[in-house]
C-alpha cells in the first residue's frame, strides 16, 4: 500500500504484485488508510468472527436435534395414553 502512496504507478504496482488493477483499488477503498498493525488486528478479529458463527450454527443445530428428540418423545407419550 505504501507503493501506491510513495508515486509508483498503478500498473508497474500490479505487475510486481500479479493482481488486477480493479483488485488494488478494492483492496485500496477496503484497507486504504490502515497501518499493518490494524491489518493484522482486522485479520484476527475476522478469524474470531468465523470460528464464533460456525461454533452458533453448531450449537443451533444441537438444538433443533434436541428439540426434535424432545417432541417425538412427548408425541409417543401421549400416543403411549391413547
Amino acid at each position: 500500500m505504501q507503493e501506491g502512496t510513495s508515486g509508483m504507478p498503478i500498473d508497474e504496482i500490479c505487475r510486481k504484485h500479479g493482481i488486477s488493477q480493479s483488485a488494488y483499488y478494492k483492496f485500496r477503498s477496503k484497507y486504504g488508510g490502515m497501518e499493518l498493525s490494524d491489518l493484522k488486528r482486522l485479520r484476527q478479529l475476522e478469524e474470531e468472527n468465523r470460528r464464533l458463527k460456525n461454533m452458533y450454527a453448531d450449537l443451533s443445530l444441537e438444538h433443533k436435534i434436541l428439540k426434535d428428540v424432545i417432541e417425538k418423545k412427548s408425541q409417543g407419550q401421549l400416543n403411549d395414553e391413547e
